[in-house]
This record gives C-alpha cells, sequence and structure tokens, in this order.
C-alpha cells in the first residue's frame, strides 16, 4: 500500500470511529433509551439500560478510545503537530480545541458511567448530555480541520 492510500486508511478508521461514538450515543438516547422506559417495566428498564451502558462503556474503552487516540496521534504526527503549534492561529488552535473538548467529553462521560453506578440519575443525566452535546461540538471542530 502506497503513502497516500496508508493515511486514508488511518483517516478512515479516525472517522469511523467517531462515528460509531456519536452514533452510538444519539441511538441509545434518541431510540433505545426512551423505548425501554416506555415499554419496559421499571426493574426490567434499570436492568436493560444499565447492561446496556456498560456493554457501550467496554466498547468505548477496548475500541473507541485506542483507535481514537492511536489514529488521531498519528494523523497529528503526519502533519507535524507540535505542543507549540497548537497555539498557533488556525489548523494548530481548531486541533487544540477539539482537543480539549474531547478530554472534556471523556471526563462527563466517565463522570456519567461514575454517577450511574452510584445511583445518581439526575447527574448521570446531566453528564450524558453534556457528553453527547461535547461529542457535537468534537465533530464540528473536526470539519474545521483540512484532512492530513
Amino acid at each position: 500500500m502506497d503513502t497516500v492510500g496508508w493515511w486514508s486508511l488511518v483517516r478512515f478508521a479516525h472517522v469511523t470511529g467517531a462515528v460509531l461514538w456519536v452514533g452510538g450515543q444519539l441511538a441509545l438516547s434518541l431510540v433505545i433509551l426512551p423505548l425501554a422506559r416506555r415499554l419496559l417495566d421499571p426493574g426490567a428498564k434499570d436492568r436493560f439500560t444499565a447492561a446496556a451502558g456498560r456493554r457501550f462503556g467496554m466498547l468505548t474503552g477496548a475500541v473507541f478510545l485506542p483507535v481514537q487516540l492511536g489514529t488521531g496521534w498519528a494523523m497529528a504526527w503526519h502533519r507535524g503537530v507540535t505542543w507549540a503549534s497548537l497555539a498557533e492561529p488556525g489548523y494548530g488552535r481548531t486541533l487544540a480545541a477539539k482537543l480539549a473538548l474531547f478530554a472534556v467529553v471523556m471526563i462527563a462521560a466517565a463522570g456519567h458511567g461514575v454517577a450511574q453506578a452510584r445511583g445518581r440519575p439526575d447527574l448521570a443525566r446531566c453528564l450524558a448530555v453534556v457528553s453527547l452535546v461535547g461529542s457535537l461540538g468534537v465533530v464540528l471542530l473536526a470539519t474545521a480541520l483540512p484532512s492530513t
């Protein structure tokens, strides 16, 4: 595989990971959880939503995060991004904002899992919304970055 094909594959994996993460959040929030609330009795709903959340969290830790971090780092390296260049106008600052928002999203997602496990549904719901809205923001910032 030539260099261009390799970097296309890396970028594809990065975008696919983001699509699965954000799409999974949207599917859970807009389709699966509302149906579970409407169709299942409270005990079954709680077990189902907890299991769905655990499964999504496990996939995030085992697949999404490693793919996003690995491919993101590789694309930044390929483009010649340095810590200093993250402060430069244009690409650098946009990437820095994307990385900062990504960190906030991951913290909110982890906090959501902790709040859910500790029986704090209002906090869990708030953190889930922060994670979802932040994820959409990460995607928006990503669209402002030229491909590597």
